[in-house]
């Protein structure tokens, strides 16, 4: 007989509830969870093909290990005997710095993910790290981190209860968010219009999104810096701002109204292509609105200057003194941060605490980009990387010019690829490991949650049993951690149990923790769960804001000092549905109380959280940093720039995620294709025709592929979609090479980038147009 379980969905940021239907072992269905306290029933077409994601044949079942030159299948205890013993001693031999970790997007959407690849860098004593924050969200966390103090703190839109969202180069409509982990994202932004909310959308592309706009802007891809450069000196020079509470808050106000004196209406109209009265139109009624909240995204962060504008649109939150207001954007609490300290200075944040080896890129938030992967490996002399570590990542595909690092990846001494398919990336393996289908994995959104619109918790269990032959993903990356260390042969459990005495001894040794001069033994032996994941969760959980802090009391005068009102945190584990504990304080949370909510348990609304989040020098926002007051002169030169005649902007598929989904067949035809879209102005102008071919080409060599023309996209604009590319032999994609598309990625060569943030320039790059016959 079928059987029901419930699951978070893995497929993007929206982290939507899912009801799966199992037959046997066998996910048959998949469809939205009613009782989901976040999503309440909200599905997209991703989630619903979960059951044949889950199933796909070409998953690998079982090891690789290369003998011969081929890879072939392998036991598990032989796949870790191979990195056991080349990895260790090519470190000993060339240095700790001849390792390099290269982190996917998947792993954010994994337990283990985010539980291990900390404790693997720590093991082997690397600083070359990868990740795709640098084709992605470094921006962000670069500006937040000048901002703020710390680059995780991260601002989001309240879109529950906002009046006024302007979003910047996003299409939330197709992606579902990004650090902005909203379910049914399309459905609030219907209920924001429906209560009669104001929604602006800045896009050279008329998107879906950009259709159920109010108003909708379509500037010159590249140019979101100076257009809000121009609205947040439009606010300053006609006295609009209104920091409010902000400005006991705030520093730089002053040099701030200097630093932007020259970015006028007038001035970045030609610049963004927006006539001048628009951009100050827009400002007043950003003003105007009684709540609002300025969200940017992908669009306005892969680009030249994405880190000054990502930088401006909290700039512009400040000034409307919306930043931590409720209907503004404001700072989720997540049930596993660390429970609040007291707010006062911090250590601030700093970017260039080292530099690659090759071309001296600063790191940005202890990551090198990822556009310099392949000159690191490629590069002879001391330090060069030798032995690469990629856990769910196909750089071949999502960085600049992939036939390079293709290249490049042939000539690693020893490559260990963590990945359920051998693609593009991890065909140039020496040993791959295989996690098993998700259906088979617990699940808990450490990252997300810290991203949420609405304060909840949730956690799924394993909906199937772990197959035969199978190994659990957690475990192998707990062996992984085990092998590169010298300690192959150890339990696995022994790197949970590390993990856990850590951060207990930091905990108990810190007076402002309410474990402060406890056991740390005693507290170990406290922990629930069935697996050492499970343990490390309830320590989190029980040690976070929300936690249940093993019983012992807290400081209230601490909780306050911290900028968290310790009553609001109580409602809220009221709310949740917690029972009074001793001395009217609720039991809080801990994993046996989450697994009692198998639907999840709602924490309550977001709610203002400064001064409690910052932790610059200064103790409080520093409006204008040193870095990002160094980057203006540069921005403002760009006045003065000769646009280029055609640039070129990605876009998203609602089916799609990256390069992750083309092998799903479900998810595969229809809009999700790689066509390269083309205004009919354009089309004419270059003698280009629907359906026909056309050979783009640009800093890093030219591609072929079919034109799709459509007014969607502004004159002088073309768009084409990321994540394809599947044209390479040695892989076993049998659906996605059957239709591969064009790798966009191949038309850049790693020398466009963000300077501050290291990220590379993935949209609006110059691009020139030829028809094929």
């Amino acid at each position: 007989m079928p059987r029901t379980a419930l699951r978070i969905c893995p497929l993007c940021e929206a982290t939507c509830g899912l009801t799966l239907t199992i037959e046997g072992s066998k996910v048959t269905g998949a469809r939205g969870d009613r009782e989901d306290v976040f999503s309440r029933g909200f599905i997209c077409p991703k989630g619903a093909a979960f059951g044949a994601l889950d199933a796909d044949p070409d998953r690998l079942r079982s090891p690789l290990v290369r003998r011969g030159g081929r890879l072939e299948e392998a036991t598990w205890e032989e796949a870790f005997e191979a990195v056991a013993a080349a990895v260790p001693a090519l470190a000993r031999e060339y240095g700790a710095q001849s390792v390099g970790v290269v982190l996917g997007n998947p792993n954010v959407h994994t337990m283990a993910g985010q539980l291990y690849p900390p404790l693997l860098l720590k093991a082997l004593g690397t600083r070359n790290l990868f990740t795709a924050s640098t084709l992605d969200q470094m921006p962000k966390h670069v500006s937040s981190g000048l901002l703020f103090g710390d680059p995780f703190a991260i601002p989001v839109p309240d879109l529950d209860r906002t009046d006024f969202l302007l979003l910047l180069g996003a299409n939330p409509l197709e992606s579902n968010g990004s650090l902005c982990t909203a379910p049914d994202f399309p459905g609030r932004l219907k209920a924001l219009r429906a209560r009669g909310g104001t929604l602006v959308v800045v896009d050279p592309r008329r998107t879906r999104t950009a259709q159920l706009a109010d108003r909708h802007l379509a500037p010159r891809p590249g140019s979101d810096a100076l257009l809000l450069a121009a609205l947040a000196h439009t606010l300053i020079a006609e006295k609009l701002t209104a920091l409010g509470e902000l400005a006991e808050r705030t520093e730089g106000f002053g040099e701030l109204s200097g630093a932007l004196a020259s970015f006028t209406p007038e001035a970045v109209a030609p610049a963004c292509d927006l006539p001048a009265e628009e951009i100050r139109d827009l400002a007043r009624a950003l003003a105007a609105a009684p709540t609002a909240a300025v969200y940017g995204r992908i669009g306005s962060s892969t680009v030249e200057y994405g880190t000054p504008a990502s930088w401006l649109v909290d700039v512009l939150n400040v000034l409307t003194g919306n930043l931590d207001r409720p209907g503004g954007a404001l700072f989720p609490l997540s049930a596993t941060d660390r429970a609040p300290r007291p707010a006062g200075p911090g250590k601030g944040f700093g970017l260039g605490r080292w530099h690659s080896r090759v071309s001296g890129h600063p790191e940005a938030k202890a990551e090198l980009p990822m556009a310099a992967l392949a000159e690191e490996i490629e590069t002879p002399g001391e330090g060069r990387i030798r032995v690469l570590v990629s856990i769910a990542a196909n750089p071949v595909l999502s960085a600049p010019d992939g036939r390079r690092l293709d290249a490049a990846l042939a000539g690693l001494d020893f490559m260990i690829s963590v990945d359920p398919y051998l693609n593009e990336t991890s065909r140039h393996a020496h040993v791959v490991l295989p996690p098993p289908p998700p259906s088979q994995s617990a699940h808990f959104d450490f990252s997300f949650n810290g991203f949420a619109v609405h304060n909840q918790v949730r956690y799924s269990p394993p909906a199937v049993p772990l197959e035969e032959g199978r190994m659990d993903e957690c475990e192998i990356h707990a062996r992984l951690v085990l092998a590169v260390s010298g300690m192959h042969g150890a339990e696995p459990a022994a790197v949970d149990d590390l993990a856990i005495r850590t951060t207990l001894a930091r905990e108990t040794a810190d007076p402002y923790s309410p474990l402060h001069g406890q056991d740390p033994a005693r507290l170990a032996g406290l922990l629930t769960g069935a697996t050492g994941p499970e343990r490390r969760l309830d320590l989190m959980l029980r040690t976070g804001p929300y936690g249940d802090r093993f019983g012992v009391p807290a400081d209230a005068a601490t909780d306050a000092d911290a900028g968290t009102d310790i009553d609001a945190r109580a409602r809220a584990r009221a709310e949740a549905g917690a029972g009074a504990g001793a001395g009217g304080r609720s039991p809080g949370l801990g994993l046996e109380r989450l697994l009692a909510h198998p639907h999840g348990i709602d924490l309550g609304p977001l709610r203002p959280r400064l001064p409690g989040v910052l932790k610059t020098r200064s103790g409080r926002i520093e409006l204008l940093p040193d870095p990002i007051a160094a980057e203006l002169p540069r921005l403002r030169a760009a006045l003065a720039d000769r646009p280029a005649a055609l640039v070129l902007v990605g876009r998203r598929h609602l089916r799609s995620n990256n390069s992750w989904l083309h092998n799903v067949p479900a998810l595969t035809g229809g809009s999700n294709r790689c066509t390269l879209h083309v205004h009919p102005d354009d089309a004419a102008r270059l003698g280009l025709t629907d359906g026909g071919l056309a050979r783009v080409t640009a800093d890093g060599g030219s591609l072929e592929v079919p034109v799709e023309v459509t007014d969607s996209v502004r004159t002088g604009v073309v768009s084409l979609p990321h994540g394809w590319g599947h044209d390479r032999s040695g892989t076993r994609l049998s659906v996605a090479s059957a239709t591969p598309g064009a790798n966009v990625n191949q038309l850049l060569d790693g020398t466009r980038l963000d300077p501050l943030s290291g990220t590379a320039v993935l949209n609006g790059f110059p691009v020139e147009l030829t028809p094929l016959p």
